[in-house]
């Protein structure tokens, strides 16, 4: 298990940071040299999103049926592959189908199959290496922008796309083919997972319990999907219209990976006791409670900070949440093709959220914004006491 969460530790830090993340720092010289809008620049990613949740289900199946490790290296060449053309595009089109290329490939290995590959190498611990491994994933966006920064800055942006691409080869393509290989017994995997969940979850659901379980769970989670979808590319102007200056919004936006991480830290010393869906009300309940925080801010610096800090402490565990909480739920059988369906509808919700909160926003103003953000919260939050509740009565 320690092979592998370190592996996939490094491996998430540079997939993340070199593609998912990349437009952070790159989206601006990329719209300065080619003449395109920031919107159609940005419009790429939003397909990739959409070619995600497009292959999802397919992907989630291929994990069980082919191993994690299989599927994960040819992800890593994928988004090499695609990285590389990235940095080859001369027209708009060809921009826009390079990164439906690339959501394929994020796809196949980012988080989800990450989650996926700890589970079929150590079952019986399945929970605590995925509360590990998200603690890497902090630093992606705050590693690779500044190096993408530093890169663009002294040789453009298709230089520091070509860069990117070398990187995932050398870097990702080893580990994830070399720390995957090895797996616990089948006979003390099945033994020591039975145990634990026993102990802690009750036995995995099954039949027509586990289908609504699932669907219940997916429906929490892309609730929860717009109001980070929104919160991922949209924070600083969020921050700027609760009143900070831009600066200041910068610094304060930059304090939501800190908290992420200080959540997930906290996840795994206080809550390795705690049932997995006991967790997810907790930080799911966390999240409303930040908005109103926000909407009572007034402009003031430490109540927007506040909102900052428990919001991405909430987020941070919340990506634990979404691996932990299926584990626990429906057991490691099939547990790829559960993840992939899970992540069908918080992905195209994620990829449709900044659009229609541009539109709220335009239409109706960032005070409207904002509770339509709290509204989002706390439905999410209201979905996963009553899905708790459920559960019980089930269990």
């Amino acid at each position: 298990m320690l092979l592998a969460v370190c592996a996939l530790g490094i491996t998430q830090i540079t997939a993340w940071g070199t593609s998912y993340y990349c437009l952070g720092v790159l989206a601006g010289p990329i719209a300065t040299d080619t003449g395109w809008s920031r919107s159609l620049v940005y419009f790429g990613f939003t397909a990739a999103l959409l070619a995600m949740g497009l292959v999802s289900t397919s992907v989630g199946r291929a994990i069980d049926r082919y191993s994690a490790r299989a599927v994960m290296t040819l992800g890593t060449l994928l988004v090499s592959s695609g990285l590389f053309a990235l940095s080859l595009v001369r027209t708009e089109a060809a921009y826009l189908a390079v990164w439906v290329f690339l959501g394929v490939g994020m796809r196949l290995c980012l988080y989800d199959a990450a989650f996926a590959a700890l589970v079929q190498v150590a079952p019986s611990r399945g929970r605590l290496a995925i509360s590990y491994l998200t603690l890497f994933g902090a630093f992606a966006s705050s590693i690779f922008w500044v190096i993408g920064h530093f890169v663009n800055q002294a040789a453009g942006w298709r230089q520091t796309l070509a860069l990117f691409a070398a990187i995932n080869l050398v870097v990702c393509l080893p580990l994830n083919w070399i720390a995957l290989a090895r797996r616990e017994k089948a006979v003390a995997d099945a033994a020591a997972a039975s145990a634990v969940q026993a102990s802690r979850d009750g036995p995995p659901l099954e039949g027509r319990t586990r289908s609504v379980a699932i669907v219940l769970f997916a429906l929490v989670m892309s609730l929860n999907g717009f109001v980070f979808g929104v919160v991922t590319v949209q924070l600083v102007p969020l921050l700027e219209a609760a009143g900070l200056a831009t600066a200041a919004a910068v610094w304060v936006a930059s304090m939501k990976g800190v908290a992420q991480f200080g959540g997930r830290i906290v996840e795994i010393f206080f809550g390795k006791n705690l049932r997995a869906i006991t967790i997810a009300r907790i930080a799911i309940g966390a999240l409303p409670a930040s908005f109103v925080l926000l909407l009572a801010a007034g402009g003031n610096f430490h109540a927007v900070l506040a909102f900052t800090l428990l919001m991405g402490a909430s987020q941070g565990v919340i990506t634990i949440v979404r691996g932990a909480v299926p584990l626990a739920l429906f057991g490691s059988t099939g547990y790829g093709a559960v993840l992939g369906f899970v992540a069908t509808p918080i992905l195209i919700v994620n990829a449709a959220a900044p659009t229609l909160f541009s539109l709220i926003v335009e239409q109706w103003g960032w005070q409207t914004a904002e509770i339509v953000l709290l509204a989002g919260a706390a439905a999410s939050s209201l979905a996963m006491e009553l899905m708790s509740r459920w559960y019980e009565r089930r269990r």
